[in-house]
């Protein structure tokens, strides 16, 4: 029987001053299927997803919903016709508690006579967060006190409050562990199951294989195709994305473990939240990877190794000059880089420009000897980053609120090589960027440590963990469990028996 249409797109238009983000678009959903899109970034994925989901507006085109017109105002109008969407970055409010997260724009439904009914809202939250497997969360603790999952946690809650037909997934399995991830998964099968339709959009090109029923590619907001079957494949899905046959090459060539002896960070018995009298020590030269579940606490690691949050025992120091980084003032002195996995709140200026980002580590470099730093110096800088890590922009002074996801990626990862970093703190540098930005910075990350650089590697995917990595040091509750040199016999299923 053939399968009945929810959502159909015609001849969508959306740009963005001179910037074409989608043309011509045309694109169809069913019933009881996962609909992937994927893209480089900048391709128009999120852009044609937002739409869908309220939060923009096309320029010209239409859209239906079980064959009737469609246009929704806004999120919440999206929500109440049977379209819910994950977005790809932080969608919580942190200073409001879990429940009013939940029932965001929809609080007067619990209003009476002027008051809003907390207990009711709370129940309520409560019982959507052990629908969908997450009943771990109080629905009335304050948001700010989850971590990066569990907050898109919520995000999932919410958008399940309208019980939707329609769910889009915007790049949400990046910011996931083993936990986020079954509960999403769940979900989508749970919308397949249903007669619904899911949206996904991913980078992870084996995800998409292994979740959609039919992907559609886009490149420089235009439909390429659309593969089904047994067409999505990883190697299609590549030469339709960027035009071309693409190399299978990632990752290191090599297989050898190689760096100087040379000590260039110590972390000597340092405690902070859930790792505690932890050890380590990163030579010159070496990426050295740090893995485990997301709450096993290597992202808190990284904050305190630069100076973010202060250990509460022992010290972080450079051995080469003795110098003890208490702070994120004396690190980018003394020549240290971080990526934050909560890039929009804690690694750019989302208000500010290229430019302003791009050259905030670097106004020391930059500045003369009576501090006045000039126009075309900062233009000259925000520039060579914009053409090294090719970001999709209309120029230096464009916002980062403008730019798609991968590409505020981008930005952040060149504020640290513009101000020429020594020692580099990634914190999942690699979220969000599509298979050819991914492959760029893993070159990058060669030619880092041939300059004898250094690179603290802080990932939750393991390929990327045995591909780049010299040393991995493995970490489960706080405490490191193992360490492994570079190998070309090392396999995930070595890694994962001292994850878990």
């Amino acid at each position: 029987m053939k399968k009945k249409p929810i959502l159909r797109a015609m001849q969508v238009n959306k740009n963005f001053g001179p910037t074409r983000a989608l043309v011509d678009v045309d694109f169809l959903l069913y019933r009881g299927e996962v609909h992937g899109l994927i893209g480089e970034n900048g391709s128009g994925k999120s852009t044609f997803s937002s739409i869908i989901a309220g939060v923009q507006s096309a320029d010209s085109g239409s859209f239906e919903l079980n064959g009737e017109p469609y246009l929704p105002r806004n999120m919440v109008d999206a929500q109440n016709r049977g379209v819910g969407m994950i977005v790809q970055e932080q969608g919580t409010i942190g200073s409001i508690d879990v429940a009013s997260n939940i029932f965001t724009g929809r609080l007067e439904e619990f209003s009476k006579f002027g008051f809003v009914n907390m207990k009711q809202i709370t129940a309520r939250a409560q019982q959507i967060l052990n629908d969908i497997g997450a009943g771990d969360i109080d629905a009335s603790a304050p948001t700010m006190s989850l971590n990066f999952e569990d907050r898109k946690i919520v995000e999932m809650a919410r958008v399940m409050v309208a019980d939707p037909d329609i769910l889009i997934v915007d790049e949400t399995t990046t910011a996931l562990a083993m936990k986020g991830r079954k509960i999403l998964f769940d979900l989508i099968k749970r919308f397949r199951a249903s007669d619904k339709a899911v949206i996904f959009i991913s980078h992870d090109l084996g995800e998409l294989m292994n979740v959609c029923d039919r992907v559609t590619v886009l490149r420089d907001g235009r439909v390429i195709d659309t593969l089904s079957g047994s067409d999505i494949t990883e190697d299609s899905m590549r030469r339709l994305m960027v035009g071309r046959e693409f190399e299978d090459h990632y990752f290191r060539s090599d297989f050898v473990c190689s760096y100087d002896e040379e000590v260039v960070l110590d972390a000597q018995h340092i405690t902070y939240g859930s790792f505690t009298n932890l050890s380590l020590q990163l030579h010159k030269g070496e990426i050295l990877g740090i893995c485990g579940l997301s709450d096993c606490g290597m992202h808190e690691l990284g904050k305190v190794l630069f100076g973010i949050e202060k250990s509460l025992t022992g010290r972080v120091v450079l051995p080469q000059d003795g110098t003890q980084v208490k702070n994120p003032h004396i690190a980018v002195k003394k020549g240290m880089g971080y990526l934050s996995k909560d890039r929009d709140r804690e690694s750019i200026i989302l208000n500010a420009s290229i430019l302003d980002n791009v050259e905030l580590p670097s106004m020391r470099l930059l500045s003369n000897a009576v501090g006045y730093i000039s126009a075309k110096s900062e233009r000259r800088l925000a520039q060579e980053q914009i053409d090294v890590l090719k970001i999709k922009c209309r120029g230096p002074k464009q916002r980062l609120t403008e730019l798609s996801g991968g590409n505020k990626q981008k930005v952040v990862f060149s504020k640290w090589l513009g101000c020429d970093s020594d020692i580099l703190i990634l914190d999942c540098a690699t979220r969000g960027i599509d298979v050819g930005v991914k492959a760029a910075i893993y070159r990058l990350l060669e030619q880092i440590k041939k300059k004898g650089k250094s690179v603290i590697l802080i990932s939750e995917e393991l390929p990327e963990m045995i591909g780049m990595s010299d040393r991995m040091l493995v970490m489960k509750d706080g405490k490191i469990t193992a360490e492994f040199r570079r190998s070309e016999d090392l396999s995930e299923e070595d890694i994962i028996r001292y994850m878990i």
